[in-house]
């Protein structure tokens, strides 16, 4: 048999295709960073992690890769520009990044650097989003998009960013805010630049497609797009109407439902434009979709469509269909937010530990003559197992199993008859197992058996924290070992996470044809750490994720690649939340706390059933606690990571060389 290598692994776990190219498997079996992503070298992950964690950052790490979001950016914006060249459309193009998508500091700081060369605008849509486009996007003529629900404060803060130099569209999602948009800027004496969100009835496609049709949440219906105009020009404010805007959902799986959507949003925009509306910007919303799986299909975890199709398509309908009504080219903008920001980001986390249903390759125990009959119909079925009856030995051996726990609950069979049963039991759908598998066809009520015979891996992260989509929409995000990739995975295993909450797992994951139950994944070694990562993680993720368990966000680092090193730097360390941090959130207050803990340990000192020493320790571990990561930290893990690259003389040198500094 031909030995497994890294390549054998690149290829079992899709990474080229769902990574675009970003990610792939090195010689050492470790995930890298490539230089499609880089435009130099290449970040070997692993090595990454290891330094981290020796430098006293506790798993799990959530890894930022700047120059993804710098690529990505470039990218989207070289490919729309590259189609309105080939197609000689007569507009620009804007790409918006809508706040919402990702808020955090740095990735919304690192995002207005490099799209200054490009004007990337950001979208806002609430107010603190709004504070936020206004304080980061200091650029002239910088673009500001606000969709949402809008009060008199938001509109009065919008209109005021035109003396900053800035651009807002203020985006009327309601009828109602017509009036609130007419009244303050007459009030405040500026002039607004207005847009309307048409209401589509063509719906989008995937997982989020009821964002768009007649029943979506925002967006005015024809009748209420006609009453604006109506309103505007009675006001003397038609030309004030800038922009006309549409979204139909997140995550877009099919290019026809772009599609049909533009040949309905273009048609409304040019006849805006002919009952007097200047119009200068089409939105033409989010949608740009992720193939988190790798499979290009119209599944929800992909999309069966290009960025360069996706740009062309858009790019030639609205400038062929806009010609033959004599309409101008309007500068188009599209809030492609996930296509931005999901590859930059992954997740990071050790495997704690792994049950396993044991199945002993010797057998079960030889039988005795005090076995009860149900055993030794168990044992028959277990001998005679073949290819021709391994159907009707999956269903006989379910009904004994059933018979056995019954038997157990009436007290005829004791608990060691009850554990033998179930051992044969598991042994036997082992061997009816490796036998399916290799057929064709797979009968329909052996689907689950590979999860039932599967392995579970305790891992030290929160999905209700770091990928909360996984758990409320069941959406998929690849997964796999960043290292040990070398060696053929011979474990197939779901993923559980720290909560106490049986919710608290990831037991979907991605495949080029369909959604496999498990994982394949390594089994682990004693005294050595095993890693996981979950990918394509940078959209939605972090915001949406809850403190469940109370544990809090996990510890992100900004890294690039330092390209005349060759090697990788770490721009910023932002730190997870400590204990009293998550406290906090939930009313809690360090002091008060403290205070109510040592009013118990008096008691118990006046009572006797604790010593001095004991509460010492005891409050010595509450302050050590409240200052610490809410996740677990693994003792002696940076010692570990470190002797894997230290010789052993070296290390025991630096260990003496530590121990001396602290005396």
């Amino acid at each position: 048999m031909k030995a497994w290598t890294s390549r054998d692994s690149a290829e079992l776990y899709n990474t080229v295709a769902w990574s675009k190219g970003y990610f792939d498997v090195n010689a050492q079996g470790n995930v890298m960073l490539t230089s499609n992503a880089t435009g130099g070298g290449e970040i070997d992950i692993k090595r990454v992690v290891d330094d981290l964690v020796r430098r006293g950052l506790s798993m799990p790490l959530l890894l930022r890769f700047s120059d993804i979001l710098e690529r990505q950016v470039e990218l989207i914006n070289h490919t729309f520009q590259e189609k309105i060249e080939e197609y000689g459309y007569k507009g620009r193009y804007h790409l918006v990044m809508p706040i919402k998508v990702n808020q955090q500091r740095h990735v919304v700081e690192e995002l207005t650097e490099f799209g200054r060369p490009h004007g990337l605008g950001l979208e806002a849509g609430s107010k603190p989003e709004l504070l936020i486009a206004l304080a980061l996007l200091d650029q002239p003529d910088g673009l500001i998009v606000c969709n949402g629900y809008k009060d008199e404060a938001y509109i009065e803060t919008a209109l005021l960013a035109q003396r900053l130099g800035r651009k807002p569209l203020i985006i009327m999602d309601r009828l109602d805010e017509l009036d609130l948009i007419i009244k303050t800027s007459q009030r405040l004496g500026l002039p607004p630049n207005i847009g309307v969100r048409s209401k589509l009835s063509t719906k989008g496609s995937g997982r989020w497609a009821e964002s768009g049709g007649d029943r979506s949440k925002f967006g005015l219906t024809a009748g209420e797009l006609v009453h604006v105009v109506e309103t505007l020009e009675r006001e003397s404010m038609l030309d004030r109407l800038m922009c006309l805007h549409f979204h139909i959902g997140s995550q877009v799986t099919a290019i026809r439902a772009i599609k049909e959507a533009l040949g309905e949003a273009v048609r409304i925009f040019a006849d805006l434009y002919k009952m007097g509306a200047p119009l200068q910007y089409l939105d033409v919303g989010g949608g740009l979709a992720v193939d988190y799986d790798g499979s290009r299909t119209n599944f929800h975890a992909s999309k069966n469509y290009s960025l360069e199709e996706y740009a062309a398509d858009i790019v030639y309908h609205v400038g062929s269909a806009l010609d033959e009504q004599g309409v101008p080219h309007p500068t188009i903008i599209s809030e492609s937010g996930r296509a931005l920001v999901a590859h930059q980001a992954v997740l990071v986390f050790n495997v704690l530990g792994q049950t396993t249903q044991r199945v002993d390759p010797s057998g079960p125990k030889a039988s005795t003559s005090d076995d009860h009959q149900i055993i030794e119909d168990m044992r028959e079925i277990l001998a005679t197992v073949n290819r021709k009856n391994y159907q009707e030995a999956y269903h006989d051996a379910l009904q004994l199993k059933e018979d056995a726990l019954s038997l157990y609950r009436h007290g005829i069979l004791d608990l060691r008859g009850r554990a033998l049963v179930e051992e044969l039991f598991w042994s036997t759908a082992n061997k009816i197992w490796r036998i399916a598998k290799e057929l064709d066809y797979v009968p329909e009520d052996l689907d689950g058996l590979e999860k039932q015979l599967c392995d579970t891996y305790y891992c030290n992260f929160s999905v209700f924290q770091s990928v909360p989509d996984s758990w409320a929409v069941k959406h998929l995000f690849p997964v796999m070992p960043i290292h040990r990739l070398n060696e053929q995975p011979t474990r197939r295993g779901i993923i559980a996470d720290l909560t106490c909450d049986s919710d608290g797992k990831m037991d979907q994951f991605i495949d080029l044809h369909d959604v496999k139950p498990t994982l394949e994944l390594h089994p682990l070694k004693e005294g050595e750490p095993y890693f996981l990562g979950v990918f394509l993680v940078g959209a939605y993720q972090e915001i949406l994720g809850d403190l469940h368990n109370l544990f809090g966000d996990v510890n992100a680092v900004h890294i690039r690649l330092d390209k005349k090193s060759g090697g990788y730097s770490v721009k910023n360390v932002v730190e997870g939340d400590r204990v009293k941090d998550v406290l906090s959130y939930v009313s809690y207050d360090q002091r008060s706390l403290m205070e109510q803990l040592r009013a118990s340990i008096e008691r118990a000192l006046t009572r006797g059933t604790m010593t001095f020493e004991e509460s010492a320790a005891l409050v010595r571990n509450f302050e050590a606690g409240m200052s610490g990561y809410t996740y677990l930290e693994v003792p002696g893990l940076a010692e570990t990571l470190l002797s894997s690259v230290l010789p052993s003389p070296a290390l025991k040198l630096l260990q003496r060389s530590d121990q001396a500094s602290e005396g």
